[in-house]
C-alpha cells in the first residue's frame, strides 16, 4: 500500500503528482512520433528502401536515449555556465528521483526522470529529421556515429535556449531578453534540418535525380498513404510536443497546456490548407504530399510561437508555413540539393519562420506570464524581441551547421559516408540488411505475391523480363 494512506497530502505534492503523470503522458506521445516519421518518410522513398527507412527510426532513438542518458541531459540542463552544463552525467538515482534540485533544478514540479524522459523524446525527434535529406544513399554507420555526435550538439543548444543558466534564456547579450522558442522550432527542428542539408551537401544526389541538363527529375515515394498516416500521426504526437513543454499542469496558468493545445492544431489545419492551395495554383494540381508537407510545416513553425501568440496570429502562421512548405521545396531542388523529403524547407525554413514569428506577434501577457522575453512587434511597436529571435538563429545556424558540415567530412574523408552505386541502384534494404522490406516484389516467397494465383509474376524466371522475378528465390549476400 502507499505510504500516503491514512497520511496528510499536501497541495504541493498533488501538484507534483499530477505534473508527473502529464509530462509522462506527453513524453509517450512524442515517442510515438518516431512511428509517424517512419510512415513518413518510408512512404515517400522508393519500395527498395522502406525497411531501411522505416528501421533507422528505432536505431536512432535507441542511440539519442543512451547518449543523452550518458552526458547529453548533464550537458543541456545540468548545473553549469552560460555555455554548456557540467553537472549530471550518468544521473544517480537522487537525481533522478528528486524534485527541484540540483543538478537538474530546472525541473521543479517534476522528478528529474520525468525531465530526462520529456527532453530524450525530444533530442530523438531532432536526430529523426536528420536522415530526412539523407535518405536512401547514406552508409548504415553514419546513423550510428553522427547519432552520438549530433545528440551532443543538440544537446549544447539546448542548455544556450532552454536551460535557466544558458546565455540565450537569460539574455546575457540581450538586456536580459530571452529567446523565445517554447517547445523548439530552433532547439528541434531548425538544428536537425540545419545537420540535415549538411548532409546532403556532402552526399549529393541520389542516383538519377538531376539530368545531364540540370533539371531535376520526380522520385516519387512508393506509398502515399503511408505518407498520410504518418503526417496524421505526427500531428497526434504534436499535442504531448507542445503542450507537454508546460512541463506542469500550471505553468502559465492551470490547465495553460490546453490553450497550447488549441494554438497547435489551428495552425496545422491552416497550414494544411496552405499547402493545399499554394500546391494547387504552383504546380496546378493539389499535390497531396504538399499539403501533407504545408500541415508539418505549420506544426514546426507553432512550436516557437505556441504558448506567446493568440489564435488569430497561429493561423497567419501556419498559412505561411504552407507556403513556405511548397515553395521552398521547389527552391531547394532548384539549387541542386536533394532532399527526398523535404526536411530543409518544412523544417529548417518553417522553423526559422516560427522562431521569428515569436518576435512579431507573441502578446505582452503571454510572455510575462511565461516569463520568457517580451511582446511582439505587432502589439508593441518594438523590435526588441524579433533582435533577439534573429540573433538565437544566426548563432544556432552558425553552430550547428558548421559542426555538423565538419564532423560529416571527416568522416566522408576517412570512411566514406555514401554506399557504393551498386548498392544505392539495388537498395539500402538488401545490400544493407540484406532482405528486402517487400521481399515479395523481387524475389519469389512461398506462398507469397508471385505464386499461387499470381503465378505469372513467375513466368519471367530464368531468362524473362520481369523486374519482379529477375532474382533467385534464395537470399543474396552482398559483399562490401
Amino acid at each position: 500500500m502507499s505510504s500516503l494512506v491514512g497520511a496528510d497530502v499536501s497541495n504541493g505534492d498533488l501538484l507534483i503528482a499530477a505534473s508527473t503523470i502529464w509530462v509522462v503522458v506527453a513524453a509517450v506521445l512524442v515517442m510515438f512520433m518516431q512511428a509517424g516519421f517512419a510512415f513518413l518518410e518510408a512512404g515517400l522513398t522508393r519500395m527498395k528502401n522502406a525497411g531501411h527507412i522505416a528501421g533507422k527510426n528505432v536505431l536512432i532513438f535507441a542511440i539519442a536515449s543512451l547518449v543523452y542518458w550518458m552526458v547529453g541531459f548533464g550537458i543541456a540542463f545540468g548545473d553549469g555556465n552560460l555555455i554548456v552544463g557540467t553537472d549530471g552525467f550518468f544521473p544517480s538515482v537522487d537525481a533522478l528521483t528528486s524534485v527541484g534540485q540540483a543538478p537538474f533544478d530546472w525541473f521543479s514540479e517534476i522528478p528529474g526522470a520525468a525531465g530526462y524522459l520529456f527532453e530524450v523524446v525530444f533530442a530523438g525527434v531532432s536526430l529523426a529529421i536528420v536522415w530526412g535529406s539523407m535518405a536512401e544513399r547514406a552508409k548504415l554507420y553514419v546513423y550510428v556515429v553522427f547519432g552520438v555526435i549530433f545528440t551532443l550538439i543538440y544537446s549544447v543548444t539546448s542548455h544556450w535556449i532552454w536551460s535557466p543558466h544558458g546565455w540565450l534564456f537569460k539574455g546575457t547579450l540581450t538586456d536580459g531578453v530571452g529567446m523565445q522558442d517554447f517547445a523548439g522550432s530552433t532547439v528541434v527542428h531548425y538544428q536537425g534540418a540545419l545537420a540535415a542539408l549538411a548532409g546532403a551537401l556532402l552526399l549529393g544526389p541520389r542516383i538519377g535525380k538531376f539530368g545531364t541538363d540540370g533539371r531535376a527529375n520526380p522520385i516519387p515515394g512508393h506509398n502515399i498513404p503511408y505518407a498520410v498516416l504518418g503526417t496524421i500521426i505526427l500531428w497526434f504526437g504534436w499535442f504531448g510536443f507542445n503542450p507537454g513543454s508546460t512541463l506542469s499542469v500550471d505553468f502559465g496558468g492551470i490547465g495553460y497546456f490546453a490553450y497550447v493545445a488549441t494554438t497547435t492544431n489551428i495552425a496545422a489545419a491552416a497550414g494544411g490548407i496552405g499547402g493545399f492551395f499554394t500546391a494547387w495554383i504552383v504546380l496546378k494540381k493539389p499535390d497531396i504530399s504538399m499539403m501533407l508537407n504545408g500541415v508539418l510545416a505549420a506544426l514546426v513553425a507553432i512550436t516557437a510561437a505556441s504558448g506567446f501568440v493568440a489564435p488569430w496570429a497561429a493561423v497567419v502562421i501556419g498559412l505561411v508555413s504552407g507556403f513556405i512548405a511548397v515553395v521552398g521545396v521547389i527552391w531547394v531542388e532548384s539549387l541542386g540539393i536533394d532532399d527526398p523529403i523535404g526536411a530543409v524547407s518544412v523544417h529548417g525554413m518553417s522553423g526559422i519562420w516560427g522562431t521569428l514569428a515569436c518576435g512579431l506577434f507573441a502578446v505582452p501577457s503571454l510572455a510575462s506570464n511565461l516569463a520568457t522575453g517580451t511582446g511582439g512587434l505587432v502589439y508593441t511597436g518594438s523590435f526588441k524581441q524579433l533582435w533577439v529571435q534573429f540573433l538565437g538563429l544566426v548563432v544556432v545556424g552558425a553552430w550547428t551547421f558548421s559542426t555538423s558540415f565538419l564532423v560529416l567530412w571527416v568522416m566522408k574523408k576517412l570512411w566514406g559516408i555514401r554506399v557504393h552505386e551498386e548498392d544505392e541502384i539495388l537498395g539500402l534494404d538488401v545490400s544493407e540488411h540484406g532482405m528486402w522490406g517487400y521481399p515479395e516484389f523481387y524475389i519469389p516467397v512461398p506462398g507469397g505475391y508471385g505464386t499461387g494465383t499470381h503465378s505469372h509474376m513467375l513466368s519471367g524466371a530464368g531468362g524473362g523480363s520481369s523486374s519482379h522475378t529477375a532474382h533467385a528465390p534464395t537470399q543474396p549476400t552482398i559483399e562490401g
